[in-house]
């Protein structure tokens, strides 16, 4: 039911058309009086009406400023401005608060049922439009932290997806103008801590203390996060910046997870590959490990800063390097598993909806990926194009319903998924090498 509100100074004019509201619009709105502008702002706050007819002249604060005030509070209610003189002296100012309509006194009961119906379908539309855009926003919210640590694997690895990192990037609305890595490397193994935990902690301390930011999942005995360096900042206070900002993950790790973590810091660079670069030192930066502090900048170790041979001992240990590998190997065997997983629940799906109008486009937005690159992947793991596998499935199914003869060529042609019967006897020959009407005489 839609609330009304009627602002009038005349009784009569107030009962009249809440009259004509109750018989000709039975059960659709309840009525809310108001005798004068202030109890008309008043009864606004209280009910929210969704719709307010409003006297223009009425005792006190007249209706053109009550409905002022009332716009700034409820700004979705619809107006209808009530007037017994020249609406036309009023419109100027009308117009500026969102008043389209006008009823000049004495309201007809047409113009009064016609301006409703016309406002209820405005309401509607628009509700329907909020839900919309609701719906929109959750799998949105629930898509771009997918989307986020494809970005992460894009600047870690290499690209996976057809669409690119700048592609991603937008998406994400982190530029990539330039921007460094944050390497946490866990000193613990994986199999003894509760990933999840680790992961949410990290990301919403992450999140919150020094956004914009890219945060990757748990990969082997690290995690990366991405940053990107405000264009106004000094590289000095930048790397004290990004110094501070370790230190108080590695107090955040102890007091709140109770885990050590050491840290490793890369050097800010433009673009993906200037990412990559970073995280590549981070990596390396995180392996530095010392006693008394656990956050290592690389910019430190290519000046010595941490002994003058940091550097060459680093590039030069095979545990340093081994690290790196080991992380990327995880990387490529997960990106790996995962594809493969997604392709398993895109082929039950197939498998269940093939004898339906199916299309790759359907089954691509169903496991949430581009659908050329479910096209390029899908041959890629089952050695045939998304047509010739479903048209496979239909063509072994008609078989099998010839076989039984309980139904007609034209009958098992729908049954398959085929709405003409000649392009499925086209399609039959094709795989086969005989029509349908020959399958059935074939001795079996």
């Amino acid at each position: 039911m839609y609330r009304l509100l009627i602002a009038d100074d005349e009784a009569l004019e107030r009962e009249g058309l809440e009259w004509i509201v109750h018989r000709m619009m039975p059960d659709t709105f309840e009525v809310i009086h108001a005798e004068n502008g202030r109890l008309a702002i008043e009864r606004a706050e209280e009910y929210r009406p969704h719709i307010i007819f409003m006297d223009v002249n009425m005792p006190g604060i007249q209706g053109l400023a009550a409905l002022r005030e009332i716009k700034e509070r409820l700004p979705d209610a619809k107006m209808v401005m009530v007037t017994a003189y020249d609406y036309f002296a009023y419109a100027k100012e009308a117009l500026t608060l969102g008043v389209k309509e006008y009823i000049v006194k004495p309201a007809g009961r047409e113009q009064v049922v016609h301006i409703l119906q016309q406002l209820i379908g405005e309401l509607d539309t628009e509700k329907r439009k909020r839900t919309e855009q609701l719906e929109l926003r959750d799998k949105v919210s629930q898509l771009l932290p997918l989307v986020e640590n494809e970005l992460a694997f894009v600047f870690m690895v290499d690209q996976v997806l057809e669409t690119g990192a700048g592609q991603l990037a937008e998406w994400l609305d982190f530029p990539l103008d330039q921007g460094c890595a944050v390497v946490v490397a866990f000193s613990e193994p994986m199999r003894s801590l509760d990933k999840k935990k680790i992961f949410d902690a990290m990301r919403s301390y992450a999140k919150t203390h020094l956004p914009p930011c890219i945060v990757s999942s748990l990969i082997e005995q690290h995690m990366a996060i991405f940053i990107r360096k405000s264009p106004e900042l000094h590289d000095e206070v930048w790397i004290k910046t990004m110094t501070l900002y370790g230190e108080k993950l590695c107090a955040m790790a102890e007091t709140q997870l109770g885990i050590t973590i050491s840290v490793g810091i890369g050097s800010a660079y433009n673009g993906a590959e200037g990412m990559r670069k970073s995280y590549f030192e981070a990596v390396l930066a995180s392996t530095y490990f010392e006693t008394s502090l656990a956050v290592c900048h690389f910019h430190e170790l290519k000046q010595g800063a941490r002994g003058g041979a940091a550097l060459s001992s680093a590039n030069g240990d095979p545990t340093h390097r081994s690290y790196v590998v080991s992380a990327l190997q995880r990387i490529r065997e997960e990106r790996e598993q995962q594809t493969v997983t997604v392709l398993d629940k895109a082929k039950r799906y197939i498998m269940n909806k093939f004898t339906e109008d199916l299309s790759l486009e359907e089954v691509a937005e169903f496991i949430h990926l581009n659908p050329h690159y479910f096209s390029k992947v899908f041959k890629q793991q089952f050695g045939e194009t998304f047509i010739d596998f479903v048209t496979g499935l239909r063509i072994q199914k008609a078989k099998e319903l010839i076989e039984s003869g309980a139904f007609s060529l034209k009958e098992v042609c729908f049954e398959v998924g085929y709405k003409d019967p000649n392009y499925f006897s086209r399609v039959f020959k094709k795989v086969t090498g005989v029509t349908p009407t020959e399958y059935r005489v074939q001795p079996k």
